[in-house]
């Protein structure tokens, strides 16, 4: 076993020497495993019965014939497959203790790394593909309470499909195994899912895990909730609802608050919501059930990556700890701060005790650098000093202020020239399945005004506008209008086609009268087909229909066209 978890290259597409096939007492194949120890497998609980005997196969081993192994689940650990008040999963891992030991180089670690956005592939054992095969997905986010992952198939066929169950999902860019596959499904609407339970999910469940985890845990010793946070007199509630709203739902990118080191009960407060927000140290109660805890203080499983005491440490100390969580170990001869700039991965990273590390405001470069890259950011000062201005003009204050006036920018460049553009277009043709624009616009137009308001002009002292509600607004209105405009362009081409076609087939006609007597069913059929195309808006599709009744009649006339099989001059 490699000392760092056994794959050194993330980019190999070998067989894993740790990657197990398990099979059923009956020859079918039950799913996957992981080859934490010469004697240890961990797997899915849903792939085996607590008491039932399995095959584990090693297919990965450099041996002509696959060896198998009896294995059965290792005592009590199990943890079975269940479902909480809310329908969300929970639990479905195990460990299995093999009959005969494998060779120690064949097994493979666990590493506790940050999860969003994440390339990771799996191997498993599909339907089809019994000798297994690597699949690929992204880590998209949390799901349930339980601290489980949602991961997005790379493609539709990379979906963990019965037999995956069980499969160490490895980190793309580091190599490290760092969590198991649990399910994949395909819901009533046809989205596809997988499910994965990180490193730290897993030794939740399963304590002894631990001694095959690698990887710092997500949370610093002094931020951890102690016997004594218990105390219903050490909450404070709205507090504790802000800090798990930020930790649940993503919509602001930086949130900075003030807990002096001498409030017992917002310090209290804020150690509770870093512990419950941690996938290995939430507390069951808090996953197995909505708990008893008051209503909205209870943040997702997940809701941070790292939590970091800043007290005493420099800003290098704090970058190469994030790196750390962040996987980025590629190039150490580079400077800390470059690896973490030209990082694809990103994080939810809380600080405590900005104000008290060596250097805030060398940190509070390192944390410009962090929300420039799209992490997210709770900041916790002791005072209200020069830092914490700072902070807040830096780090909140003057970005919503650039990214309000860019969504103004956008919004104008709505109501105005793509909204012109639109109305020439709709004053040009009309079509009955283009989208209206009307209601889109107003709706751009209220938000362009609200955004627009001088602040404090209301005088309620309300919250200040939902920036990413508008952003999501905007984008949608412009698609809207956007593929409206390609639709009426369109429309307007193949009327252009048709005054060329009408042109054409009555310069025809007049051609082949040659003195004869005017048909008036010919002329009214061309003066119907012109006015519609000369209307404005101009109604295409009657116009077509129109041209098209000219153009039959005019070769049912011709002798010559007919003779022809009446070629169309369209």
């Amino acid at each position: 076993m490699a000392a760092d978890g056994g794959i050194h290259d993330g980019s190999s597409l070998e067989t894993p020497s740790w990657a197990v096939r398990i099979r059923r007492a009956d020859g079918q194949i039950a799913g996957a495993g992981i080859l934490l120890s010469p004697d240890t497998v961990l797997t899915c609980a849903h792939v085996v019965g607590r008491g039932a005997r399995v095959t584990a196969e090693f297919v990965g081993a450099r041996s002509p014939a696959v060896p198998s192994v009896a294995a059965w689940v290792d005592g009590d650990a199990y943890v079975p497959n269940t479902r909480d008040a809310d329908g969300d999963p929970s639990g479905d891992v195990a460990l299995l203790r093999l009959e005969r030991p494998r060779p120690v180089g064949e097994s493979v670690l666990l590493y506790r790394l940050s999860a969003p956005n994440r390339a990771v592939r799996m191997y498993g054992f599909p339907y089809d593909h019994n000798g297994g095969i690597w699949f690929r997905a992204t880590i998209v986010g949390g799901c349930g309470r339980d601290g489980q992952v949602q991961l997005s198939p790379t493609s539709p066929g990379e979906r963990a499909s019965p037999g995956c169950s069980g499969s160490g999902v490895v980190d793309t860019l580091t190599g490290k195994v760092i969590g198991m596959v649990l399910s994949g499904l395909e819901d009533r609407h046809g989205n596809l899912f997988s499910f994965m339970s990180p490193a730290e999910t897993i030794v939740r469940h399963l304590p002894q895990v631990d001694q095959w985890t690698r990887g710092r845990t997500a949370v610093d010793d002094g931020l951890r909730s102690t016997g004594d946070d218990a105390a219903e007199s050490l909450l404070d509630e709205p507090f504790a609802q802000r800090l798990a709203d930020w930790l649940r739902d993503g919509r602001h990118q930086v949130k900075i608050s003030l807990v002096p080191a001498d409030d017992a009960v917002r310090s209290a407060t804020l150690r509770r919501a870093i512990t419950l927000a941690d996938r290995e140290l939430r507390t069951p109660a808090s996953v197995d059930r909505a708990s008893l805890d008051p209503p909205g203080t209870v943040p997702a499983a997940g809701g941070h990556d790292l939590a970091v005491d800043a007290t005493g440490l420099t800003s290098t100390v704090i970058a190469e700890r994030i790196a750390e969580r962040m996987g980025l170990w590629q190039h150490p001869a580079d400077p800390v701060g470059e690896r973490i700039k030209a990082a694809d991965v990103t994080l939810t990273l809380v600080v405590v005790g900005v104000d008290e590390a060596v250097d805030p405001p060398a940190l509070l470069d390192l944390l410009e650098t962090l929300r420039a890259k799209g992490n997210r950011l709770l900041l916790v000062f002791r005072t209200a000093d020069a830092a914490y201005h700072r902070a807040r003009y830096e780090l909140v204050v003057k970005p919503e202020r650039e990214r309000r006036a860019r969504l103004v920018e956008r919004l104008e460049k709505i109501t105005g020239p793509l909204a012109r553009a639109l109305y020439r277009r709709t004053a040009a043709v009309r079509a009955e399945d283009a989208r209206p624009a009307d209601a889109d616009l107003m709706r751009a137009h209220a938000a362009l005004a609200d955004l627009t308001r001088p602040e404090g002009a209301t005088g309620d002292g309300g919250p200040s506008p939902d920036l990413a509600r508008y952003e999501r607004l905007a984008e949608r209105v412009a698609d809207r209008m956007t593929r409206t405009i390609g639709t009426l362009d369109r429309l307007r081409d193949r009327r252009d086609e048709l005054e060329g076609r009408l042109r054409s087939y009555h310069l025809l006609h007049q051609t082949s009268l040659r003195g004869n007597e005017e048909d008036l069913t010919v002329d009214a059929l061309h003066l119907r087909a012109y006015e519609l195309l000369r209307a404005r808006p101009c109604d295409v599709r009657a116009a077509e229909a129109a041209v098209d009744a000219y153009t039959r009649r005019v070769d049912g006339r011709d002798p010559e066209r007919q003779g022809r099989g009446g070629a169309s001059a369209s």
